[in-house]
C-alpha cells in the first residue's frame, strides 16, 4: 500500500466527521434538486462531490452556505446545526466558500481584497477605526501580517499591491481562494476551482489545494468537472445524478462502478458485469 493509499485508508476510518450532511432533501417547485443526499467530510479530507450538470453539486454548496434550506435533512459542522442559520452566521463558525464565478472587487488591490476576508477578525467599532487606537491598531496590523502570510502562500507577492482586474483569469482565481483562507476557516468549500483555467494554471492550482490540505491540514469538499483533477486529489468522492448520490468511494472505486460509469457516459457505454 503506498502512502496516499493509507492516507486515504486512514481517512476513511475517521471517528469524528467535521461535516454530516444527512438525508438532505431540498426542492423547488415540484423538482427535487437533490433526494436523500448523505455523505460525511472528515479531518483533513479533500472530498469531491462530481456528476453530470444539474446534478445537485451547487445545491449542496448553498445547504452548506445558508443559500438553501432544505425540507428535509440534518447538516452539523463541528457539533453546530447549520440549518436554518444565515450565510453570514455560517461563516463564522468556519466555512469559507470560492466561487465557480469569480467574485472578486475588480478596482481592489490583492491585499485589499485578502483583507476583505479578514472582516470576522475586527473586534472593533467604527470609531476605534477613525481613531486608529490601542486595539484597533494592534488587531489591523496583526490581519495584515495574516494576509501576507497568505501572499507568500499562494506565491501573489508579485501582484499584492496591482489591482485585480489587471491580473491574469488564473491569478484572479488564486486571489479568490487567498480572500477564504484569510478568513481562518475550519472548512472550505471549493466551486470548480479550476473552472476556464489553461494546463498551466490547473496544474498551480491543483499543486495549491493539496498545500491546503497537507500543510494546513485543513478539510475541503470540492465540485469540479475536470475529472482528471478530481481523481488526483480527491481523498474520497461522491457521485451525484438527478439529484440522488449513486456511489460514494474512493477515486479507484468510483472510476471502476458500473453506475458512474453510465451516468456520465450513457446506456450504450453499460459495463459488462461478467
Amino acid at each position: 500500500m503506498t502512502a496516499t493509499e493509507a492516507r486515504r485508508s486512514e481517512s476513511t476510518q475517521a471517528p469524528s466527521p467535521v461535516l454530516t450532511f444527512e438525508d438532505v432533501v431540498l426542492g423547488f417547485e415540484g423538482v427535487t434538486a437533490l433526494n436523500d443526499v448523505s455523505f460525511t467530510v472528515n479531518p483533513g479530507e479533500l472530498f469531491a462531490v462530481i456528476g453530470p450538470n444539474g446534478a445537485g453539486k451547487t445545491s449542496i454548496f448553498n445547504v452548506l452556505s445558508g443559500v438553501y434550506r432544505p425540507q428535509r435533512g440534518t447538516v452539523r459542522f463541528g457539533g453546530e446545526d447549520l440549518l436554518g442559520r444565515r450565510p453570514h452566521a455560517i461563516a463564522r463558525l468556519g466555512i469559507a466558500r470560492t466561487f465557480q464565478n469569480i467574485e472578486l472587487f475588480s478596482n481592489l488591490t490583492v491585499l485589499d481584497n485578502l483583507m476583505l476576508g479578514r472582516h470576522h477578525h475586527h473586534p472593533y467599532g467604527v470609531l476605534a477605526a477613525f481613531a486608529w487606537l490601542g486595539k484597533a491598531q494592534r488587531n489591523e496590523r496583526a490581519n495584515r501580517r495574516a494576509v501576507e502570510e497568505i501572499v507568500d502562500f499562494l506565491e501573489l507577492a508579485q501582484w499584492r499591491r496591482l489591482p485585480v482586474g489587471l491580473l491574469p483569469y488564473g491569478v484572479q482565481k488564486r486571489v479568490e481562494l487567498g480572500r477564504a483562507l484569510a478568513s481562518e476557516p475550519k472548512l472550505l468549500l471549493l466551486d470548480e476551482p479550476v473552472a476556464g483555467m489553461n494546463l498551466e494554471e490547473t496544474e498551480d492550482m491543483a499543486r495549491f489545494i493539496l498545500d491546503i490540505r497537507d500543510e494546513l491540514g485543513l478539510p475541503m469538499v470540492m465540485v469540479e468537472h475536470d475529472m482528471g483533477l478530481v481523481m488526483d486529489l480527491a481523498d474520497r468522492i461522491m457521485v451525484i445524478d438527478f439529484g440522488k448520490p449513486i456511489r460514494t468511494g474512493t477515486p479507484k472505486e468510483v472510476a471502476t462502478d458500473p453506475d458512474v460509469i453510465r451516468a456520465y457516459l450513457g446506456e450504450e457505454h453499460k459495463v459488462d458485469r461478467s
